[in-house]
């Protein structure tokens, strides 16, 4: 799909690998709209790339509602969407100070997991209506989901549960879609260098660095944003969920 001139929407789009993509979406040409629930990143975002922005609870219908019109109205609605808006958070399921809160883990499905689907079904809802382009496509959605989904470690239990419904949606959410000409895809990224992992030691970085194969470095937010690129350009590629971790494999801690 021609990303120029396409209205793009972005989750999570104010820092992160969900920045790199609004980034990678306007240099392409694409008229962006960034969705986060800190509203002066997205903000911030916004203006230097000229897109939208509005703060936006992934999880909630009517908060997603309310962006999709907003959306609509000052760029058209949405033919590209990417779902990077998720939390990371981590802890043991029994911990020395007894059995892990069930609301901890229900938290995390809720953003990662019910954001996603909340998100590909709200903004499916419109998409699925548009005029179909001279391909036959309609739209293309990309979502994010993490290795965790493949071997989680010790401690993430609630997030490699949300990671791994993520890969499990592509294949139905594909399925479903493909008569309206929308394709579904997943990237699952390692080890990024995200503000997130900035804020660890030096040292920390390097040793998680050492442990990834092949380039042993982390990962660069503009390689995941030149991956839901070729997601969202190449109309043969569906269902799909890539691995993008340098050939890494998450120990058990």
């Amino acid at each position: 799909m021609e990303l120029k001139g396409q209205s793009a929407l972005v989750t999570g789009g104010g820092s992160g690998l969900g920045e790199a993509v609004a980034r990678m979406l306007a240099a392409r040409g694409a008229r962006v709209a960034i969705l986060d629930l800190n509203d002066e990143s997205a903000s911030r975002v916004a203006a230097e790339i000229g897109g939208i922005a509005m703060a936006c609870d992934v999880a909630s219908g009517d908060s997603v509602r309310r962006a999709r019109e907003y959306i609509a109205e000052h760029q058209g609605d949405a033919r590209l969407v990417v779902n990077c808006a998720g939390i990371g958070t981590a802890g043991r399921m029994v911990s020395r100070e007894g059995a892990m809160p069930l609301a901890d883990f229900e938290r995390v499905i809720r953003v990662n997991l019910m954001g996603t689907f909340n998100v590909m079904r709200l903004t499916g809802e419109r998409m699925m209506r548009l005029p179909a382009l001279a391909d036959g496509a309609r739209g293309a959605i990309v979502n994010t989901a993490s290795v965790a989904a493949f071997d989680g470690q010790i401690g993430q239990a609630a997030y490699a549960a949300s990671k791994g419904g993520i890969v499990s949606m592509a294949l139905p959410a594909a399925r479903e879609f493909a008569r309206f000409g929308i394709r579904v895809n997943t990237v699952a990224p390692g080890i990024f260098l995200t503000p997130m992992l900035c804020t660890l030691p030096e040292e920390a970085q390097k040793a998680l660095a050492e442990g990834i194969p092949y380039p042993s470095r982390l990962g660069d937010p503009a390689e995941f944003a030149d991956t839901v690129r070729y997601l969202l350009e190449n109309q043969y590629v569906n269902a799909e969920v890539i691995r993008l971790d340098g050939a890494a494999r998450l120990a058990p801690k």
